[in-house]
């Protein structure tokens, strides 16, 4: 049985985290929050010791670890700002990580980061699920199967419905979240550059607070994506079922049916972690480089533009 402190109990992907650390037959010691809504814990560590004030939080995991008991791994699930430092608070604290993505904001954070883990011979590991999502890995397998003389043709759609909070929280400031394109779309970033390989070319057709849309090629594939947390995006049709969430992803105009499955994903990652099988910081330099100059780049005009965004 291993050891867990989680950071960022009350957050909304915390108790996927809790879940994964239970079904693996860990034990959650410690939590911190500065927010003290985690009646969550009681369902599945009512014994874990709770800290809303980060020194006293610092101060339990120092004693732990000096009376030999220890931490083996932290849980992160802060804002995507505090990433970089709690990592790096994790691996002194002499401990592996496993990190919600996105795992830091910019690419240079982690370069700083192998230096941490060469230094403290600790791991950082981060949750990139769609990797072990069984549609994604058959169709990877397609893709390198197939792969023709013309490069496939995609068409990435997420839509994924927040209310008025999303933009009065932390998630709102691009400086903490690094806007959509990095908040909601890091994992599928991750999962074409998985699939098609790497990335040639990377431009931006539109960019604002609720949404984001663009042209990737990658060396199997050109990409047209469109993300968006504004519900009158969702298809009229979609809107019909009730569902506020609309993922869709074709190639060379198929659908490609991966909507299901996504919540399970955490305790495989966990699974996958602890038997020493995580995605490193290595794995997640490309998306977190597209990301990034997503971010950075001015938007312009140009031909390979996502339906969603023609109709506007």
């Amino acid at each position: 049985m291993k050891n867990f402190a989680l950071i960022g109990a009350a957050g909304y992907i915390a108790p996927r985290h809790m879940s994964a650390i239970k079904a693996t037959n860990n034990d959650l010691v410690a939590a911190y929050d500065p927010n003290d809504s985690v009646g969550i814990i009681d369902r599945h560590f009512p014994e874990a010791n709770f800290f809303t004030e980060y020194e006293r939080f610092d101060r339990f995991i120092d004693k732990y670890r000096r009376e030999a008991r220890g931490i083996d791994f932290f849980s992160i699930c802060s804002p995507n700002y505090l990433h970089d430092s709690h990592i790096r608070f994790a691996l002194r604290s002499d401990a592996d990580v496993i990190c919600e993505k996105p795992l830091v904001l910019n690419p240079w954070n982690i370069d700083a980061l192998i230096d941490y883990e060469r230094e403290t011979g600790r791991k950082v590991n981060t949750i990139l699920q769609l990797r072990l999502h069984p549609s994604i890995i058959a169709l990877k397998d397609r893709v390198e199967k197939t792969r023709a003389k013309e490069k496939f043709d995609v068409d990435l759609t997420y839509i994924t419905s927040r209310g008025k909070w999303y933009l009065q929280s932390w998630k709102g400031d691009e400086s903490k979240s690094g806007g959509i394109a990095t908040n909601i779309g890091i994992h599928f970033f991750d999962m074409l550059h998985f699939v098609f390989g790497d990335l040639q070319e990377n431009k931006v057709s539109f960019r604002d607070q609720t949404k984001a849309s663009g042209y990737l090629e990658y060396k199997d594939a050109r990409v047209r994506w469109f993300l968006s947390i504004d519900y009158s995006d969702i298809p009229n049709e979609i809107k019909e079922t009730g569902a506020r969430t609309y993922r869709s992803l074709r190639m060379n105009g198929n659908e490609i049916e991966f909507s299901n499955g996504f919540t399970d994903l955490h305790t495989v990652s966990y699974k996958e972690i602890l038997s020493d099988r995580g995605f490193g910081l290595a794995e997640n330099r490309i998306a977190i480089e597209a990301v990034a100059d997503i971010r950075s780049q001015s938007v312009q005009k140009f031909s390979e533009t996502h339906p969603l965004l023609t109709e506007k």
